[in-house]
């Protein structure tokens, strides 16, 4: 049967009374020009019967075919044509058959339905629906009053969404536009079908349309938002229409409509959706997914629709450009809160979470798709060349503490050498390994502890120097959205989710090596540490073996740090208090053990300066025997020596352990070794807390100290090797040194700033088997000089000098 096609009748707009727009807790921009001011309208909704929207179903199809004049006549007979069964399928553009034969051989282009109305004639057949088209009339027959109303309206709802769709797909006159959408939306909401799709329907045709004009004008755009914005309360914003809210919020910040119109909007997709954020950094990558980690909390994954993330962020952003500022955005967090105790809504924190990590991550992407090779942290944060412009490296010997094996000739490079990478989280040292040597060379990897720097005297040297510099409106965005962390770090029941959430460090490596971030990150840290509650603080440590947590990245030494390990202190307090206060020794030793594998270093420098936590920590290690190396603990009972708390504790922990006192009669340590950052000041006070006359081994690698420290090394007599490696040891240290320390054998000056007026002197220091000057001011004419006057000179490193 052919149904003939006929243009759509004409709309019945529906004159809406305009109202006043929706003002939410948030307040109007301060001083801002309203210029035409969106206004909110009134929200008519059906109130009735609601109905399912129907896609498909099983119905009775009759056709007529009669001229005009004879319908009454022929709708009134008793005696109509036969009734066909058929499962109907309403499509976007029809009305198909699952058996096209026989009435719907053809399917019913909506556009030829003139009019769709329910049969109220005496004497015809119950349950029908009248469907008129040029020509006749297609009556459908339900089972009951119910499925043909369900049939009416949803017959109905698709014939006017397909006129709304082809209307709107050819748009001419804008104010026409507009008045067809206030309608779309007015027929939505006063719809007695109740279907997601009812609202989204008109919403995605909105969208549509408004991806295809690019020639908007700002009034326009106010004007659809402020016409769509009743659908919105209810639904959320398909893909487009977030890309137009986005650009909204950049061009026109401190609208009104921003925040009457976008706040329930965002309230909503935090309270009820769930985003997620992959973030992958580097050759370090480390991936992190937020869905996995709110499985826990019994959330849905939301990733349909990535775009809302991206509104709400420029939402949020929109609300940090108004005079108020932080206040604002402060004020909707809490509005999102609520007035609780505990928020009510279990989306809000990951979804806020997510936001702020995809934005701060934005801040870095352009510096992070610019470098070809990703750059280690200490890389970053102390400037270094891309891999791929550093010069290459040669082949070189390791330097041994045993004289002897100095001395041992290498008959074939090939077979003897091989190379070894030697990793922790800040420094990256490549060497060469002798074979013959049976001594192995020990790495702690995936933790902050040093490297046994005086086995490894050899490093390939930095260069030019990088800094991390962002453009202001990334500036912009960094300082809000870590504002935002500190806002969400201050509600009591959102801090332990919130620990959870950043414990695996969701953030680029880049973030962690820039200053600013963490420096204003370390609020929220302390935050962690302050809290009493072990499910927030533990969160501090790695969620792995092997794996960096906030607890290393802000110890002494770790690339956030900038506080003298203050903050580590902390956190170091409020960890150790809770095992002890738990009763557990096998807990509190586990504790120690952990410290004493990775953080010896910074404990014993904040002890050194006075820290009364960590000299508490560092008698527990004595007391629990958890250090077992005989010159450890003596350097731990010097470190304790060295101030009058420590020694007060000291002599206190002696009196329960007389095992101590007779390991310090034996005399002090042969091998010693300074945490990084320990200044001239660290070392005067250590070396004067005791006795060092059997020091023979001492390393300052990566230190802050300086020549001035000469005059406590040249207290040490028995002293054979010592590390300078990138420190600021200079030349008039050298001078003191060449001048007392004659017996030393062992010297490295890599990356000092020693030039040949200092390293000339060197050449009364005739015991020296071993010297490296790799990166250092050396000349080729002195170092012609110090192999004549060195004799015993075996191992010399001269890279990236003027003698290479």
């Amino acid at each position: 049967m052919d149904f003939t096609n006929s243009s759509c009748g004409e709309s019945d707009h529906r004159q809406i009374e305009e109202n006043k727009p929706l003002l939410g807790e948030m307040s109007a921009p301060e001083g801002g020009k309203m210029g035409a001011v969106p206004c909110r309208r009134a929200v008519v909704h059906f109130n009735g019967m609601r109905y399912k929207l129907l896609q498909e179903g099983d119905i009775q199809v009759c056709v007529i075919r009669h001229p005009r004049t004879f319908l009454s006549k022929i709708l009134t007979s008793k005696f109509l044509r036969r009734w066909e069964p058929h499962h109907l399928t309403l499509a976007d553009n029809s009305l198909t058959s699952a058996t096209p034969t026989g009435y719907m051989e053809d399917s019913m282009p909506y556009s030829a339905i003139e009019d769709v109305q329910l049969l109220s004639w005496e004497n015809a057949p119950k349950y029908c629906l009248q469907l008129t088209f040029p020509g006749g009339t297609v009556l459908l027959q339900a089972a009951n009053s119910y499925l043909r109303d369900q049939w009416f309206h949803s017959l109905q709802w698709k014939k006017k969404i397909y006129k709304y769709k082809k209307v709107l797909s050819n748009p001419n006159r804008w104010e026409v536009v507009l008045k067809e959408i206030r309608s779309l939306v007015d027929m939505a909401l006063t719809s007695p079908l109740q279907d997601d799709s009812i609202h989204q329907a008109p919403l995605e045709i909105v969208s549509k349309l408004l991806s295809e004009s690019i020639n908007l004008t700002t009034q326009e755009h106010e004007s659809i938002i402020v016409a769509i914005a009743p659908l919105l309360e209810n639904n959320h914003p398909p893909p487009d229409l977030c890309e137009f809210f986005c650009k909204h919020c950049r061009e026109r910040p401190r609208s009104m409509v921003v925040i009457e119109v976008f706040t329930p909007v965002v309230q909503r997709i935090l309270k009820h959706n769930m985003m997620y954020w992959i973030c992958f950094t580097g050759l370090d990558t480390s991936l992190y997914l937020l869905v996995e980690v709110g499985k826990h909390l019994h959330l849905q994954d939301f990733g349909k629709c990535p775009r809302l993330r991206l509104f709400t962020q420029e939402y949020i952003l929109a609300l940090n450009e108004l005079n108020a500022g932080m206040e604002v955005v402060k004020k909707f967090i809490h509005s999102m809160h609520g007035p609780t105790a505990n928020c009510p809504h279990p989306r809000v924190l990951p979804n806020l979470v997510a936001v702020c990590l995809a934005a701060i991550y934005s801040c870095y992407e352009e510096f992070i798709n610019s470098r070809d090779n990703s750059p280690s942290l200490k890389e970053i944060r102390n400037g270094c060349q891309q891999q791929c412009d550093r010069k290459p490296n040669i082949p070189l010997r390791l330097l041994h503490t045993n004289p002897d094996l100095v001395s041992q000739e290498v008959t074939s490079a090939d077979s003897r050498h091989k190379t070894v990478i030697v990793t922790s989280n800040e420094v990256h040292v490549e060497v060469e390994r002798n074979n013959t040597v049976n001594q192995k060379l020990k790495a702690n990897t995936g933790n902050d502890s040093e490297p046994n720097l005086i086995d490894c005297l050899l490093i390939s040297p930095a260069c030019s120097t990088m800094s991390i510099e962002l453009s202001p409106q990334a500036e912009r965005v960094l300082e809000c959205y870590v504002e935002i962390l500190k806002i969400l770090s201050d509600y009591d029941d959102w801090r332990p989710a919130l620990a959870s959430l950043l414990q695996p460090i969701p953030f680029p490596k880049e973030a962690l090596a820039h200053e600013t971030f963490t420096k204003e990150l370390k609020y929220v840290i302390q935050r962690f540490a302050e809290d009493p509650r072990q499910e927030v603080h533990s969160c501090l440590l790695s969620v792995r073996a092997g794996k960096d947590g906030w607890f290393q990245l802000y110890s002494p030494g770790g690339v956030a740090c900038d506080d003298d390990g203050e903050l580590f202190a902390s956190m170091v307090r409020v960890c150790n208090n809770v095992h002890i206060l738990m009763g557990s020794c096998y807990k509190t030793k586990k504790f120690l053990l952990s410290l004493a594998e990775n953080k010896l270093g910074p404990c014993m420098l904040l002890a050194l300066r006075g820290n009364q936590t960590m000299v508490e920590i560092l008698c527990l290690m004595l007391e629990y025997n958890i250090i077992e190396n005989n010159d450890t603990q003596l350097q731990i009972i010097s470190t304790l020596e060295s101030t009058d708390v420590g020694k007060r504790m000291y002599e206190q922990l002696c009196d329960r352990q007389r095992e101590l006192k007779e390991l310090q009669r034996k005399g002090g340590p042969t091998r010693l070794t300074l945490p990084s950052k320990s200044t001239d000041a660290d070392l005067a006070r250590l070396l004067s807390s005791g006795s060092f006359g059997n020091l023979e081994n001492l390393s300052l690698a990566f230190t802050n100290v300086t020549s001035a420290c000469a005059e406590q090394l040249i207290k040490l007599p028995s002293l054979k090797q010592l590390n300078l490696w990138s420190t600021q040891f200079g030349d008039a240290g050298l001078r003191v040194l060449s001048e007392h320390l004659t017996t030393l054998q062992v010297l490295n000056l890599c990356e000092t700033p020693v030039t040949d007026a200092g390293l000339l002197a060197l050449s009364s220091m005739k015991s020296l088997c071993s010297l490296n000057m790799n990166s250092t001011k050396l000349s080729a004419d002195t170092y012609e000089d110090l192999k004549a006057k060195l004799p015993n000179l075996k191992e010399v490193d001269v890279r990236y000098t003027e003698a290479w």
